[in-house]
């Protein structure tokens, strides 16, 4: 089941807030969208739920467009949390479950198997208010993908969760794809999407500007990033030809360079100067390209 988009386009008034998107999400894979507060990622997801209807352009999931019938396939975590704080936590999964067409007792069944690999069995008859915000999002992530969804979309699933909990989550993300689900997902953080993405899309101002295989996206940018320790000074290589970029570290220095040939060079040049801890050749990261691509750089 695919998810296709055809020259999506979405007006508010006199301001577009997506335009001209274009896009093939593979079955069965995570997706993930980066771009700046603003680029356009939730507008765009909320048009493929069919909770705003596109300007122009046309979304369909396996050849059809996505309507309420497919609701019980489909799961969604907004990035606004949304929980009823006064009901309990079996209560509200529950009563989300039915929404989906889930029979109680089923819904019942996976919330104590979710509770277990969450570590938090304890918390199924406490008030949703009661609980710290990490373990709101755990019971409000068990509440987009109770019923089992063939499509997942998941808008900053990490934001505001402590390391271990992130580590925990990923991996219930990463056991869902496993399973057959489709997932897409935005994160303002490169890491997450470089580690768990084969595919990705980069919008910025309403428009991908950076979109396909992560692998194929790392070789056709070229450049390449150097890291050198040494016992010497290195602050000469910043001027050296083909270093696009430069940062003295406590240990060294970090170079972006053009190709492999220039990394080549660099070694023959501090080869006899001394002692070298440390040289490695390593492909761009996300945040290299999105920096290149956007001009700007968030944590």
């Amino acid at each position: 089941m695919v998810l296709q988009l055809e020259n999506v386009t979405k007006r508010f008034g006199n301001f577009t807030a997506v335009r001209n998107l274009n896009l093939t999400i593979p079955e069965k894979e995570m997706f993930g969208f980066l771009g700046p507060n603003g680029a356009g990622k939730t507008t765009t997801f909320r048009m493929i739920l069919g909770i705003l209807q596109a300007s122009e352009g046309r979304i369909t999931w396996n050849g059809k467009k996505i309507d309420y019938a497919l609701s019980p396939d489909i799961g969604y975590l907004p990035e606004e949390r949304g929980l009823y704080p006064k009901l309990k936590v079996s209560e509200q999964i529950v009563y989300l479950a039915r929404l989906r067409k889930m029979h109680p007792k089923d819904a019942l069944k996976q919330l104590d198997d979710w509770l277990e690999k969450f570590k938090i069995p304890e918390y199924k008859n406490k008030k949703v208010e009661e609980l710290s915000k990490g373990n709101q999002q755990k019971i409000q992530f068990i509440a987009a993908v109770i019923h089992k969804p063939k499509l997942l979309i998941l808008d900053e699933p990490f934001s505001g969760l402590d390391p271990v909990n992130v580590e925990m989550l990923k991996q219930a993300v990463v056991d869902l794809k496993n399973e057959g689900t489709s997932i897409v997902f935005s994160s303002h953080r490169m890491e997450h999407v470089e580690e768990l993405c084969e595919h990705l899309c980069i919008l910025h101002k309403g428009a991908p500007v950076v979109q396909g295989s992560l692998k194929e996206i790392k070789r056709s940018f070229g450049k390449k990033n150097l890291v050198i320790h040494a016992d010497f000074d290195l602050s000469f290589l910043s001027g050296e030809p083909g270093v696009t970029k430069s940062k003295l570290t406590p240990e060294g220095i970090e170079l972006q360079i053009e190709n492999e040939a220039v990394a080549e060079r660099i070694l023959h040049k501090i080869a006899e100067r001394g002692f070298i801890r440390k040289f490695i050749l390593d492909e761009p990261t996300l945040n290299d390209i999105f920096i290149e691509k956007v001009g700007e750089s968030y944590e």
